[in-house]
């Protein structure tokens, strides 16, 4: 579910400009210009949820680029299981925390963990993009999701829910949710990555070639980033 690289990271520079939206239990919405409604896209965090500004500042980002709304549900309803101060910022570039102390970071946050197995954030998720489709009347959604919900993203490609999905660094998944993805996907994929390793990543590449000229065929892609983790 977690590595240790899930617990080391800093908080990004800026202020979020988007706003928390109580009527969609809390999620945060940066909204694309006026009249861009056909379209959104929603994104699904790491461990830390909402509680740093960093997916916010993405969402900020995502709007202003690809000019429509972009959502934030908060999958943890506001306790996500680990908290922005067990953060753990590198002491230099490249410096990764060790299994260790990975350990005894992640002892607390068991709890917290099982609260939020796949079966409970799965079920808001589903909940979250139904009322979404009724209320704001979206043509397409796409999701995005990074770690915790990158692996979200993996399950989600197989519901019909959305249109597209983008998985970064994923939290682990099975090779049998892979094979039940049918929504075009795009994979973002690091050099070296505990949870989504070389093997794993050839492998699951291989099943959508394999599909091609089938009826189960999806558009994908697999972009690497060399000197990543």
């Amino acid at each position: 579910m977690s590595c240790p690289d899930c617990y080391t990271g800093t908080i990004l520079p800026g202020e979020p400009t988007g706003t928390l939206q109580p009527d969609f239990d809390g999620a945060y919405l940066s909204p694309g210009p006026e009249g861009s409604t056909l379209h959104a896209i929603i994104l699904l965090t790491d461990i830390f949820g909402l509680g740093t500004p960093n997916p916010k500042l993405i969402a900020d980002n995502l709007s202003k680029q690809l000019s429509c709304d972009v959502w934030i549900p908060d999958l943890f309803q506001g306790k996500p299981p680990v908290k922005p101060d067990q953060m753990k910022a590198p002491e230099r570039p490249g410096q990764r925390m060790n299994w260790l102390s990975f350990f005894f970071a992640a002892i607390p946050a068991i709890p917290g963990f099982i609260r939020v197995r796949a079966a409970k954030t799965d079920s808001r998720i589903k909940s979250f993009i139904e009322k979404l489709k009724i209320e704001r009347k979206y043509e397409r959604l796409g999701a995005v999701g990074y770690c915790f919900g990158g692996a979200a993203c993996v399950r989600l490609g197989a519901t019909g829910l959305v249109n597209s999905v983008v998985i970064c660094h994923p939290g682990g998944f099975s090779f049998q949710q892979v094979l039940a993805m049918k929504v075009p996907c795009s994979w973002v994929c690091a050099e070296e990555d505990f949870t989504f390793s070389q093997a794993t990543r050839i492998k699951t590449e291989k099943e959508f070639q394999s599909r091609k000229g089938k009826e189960n065929y999806v558009e994908y892609e697999f972009r690497d980033y060399k000197g990543e983790w």
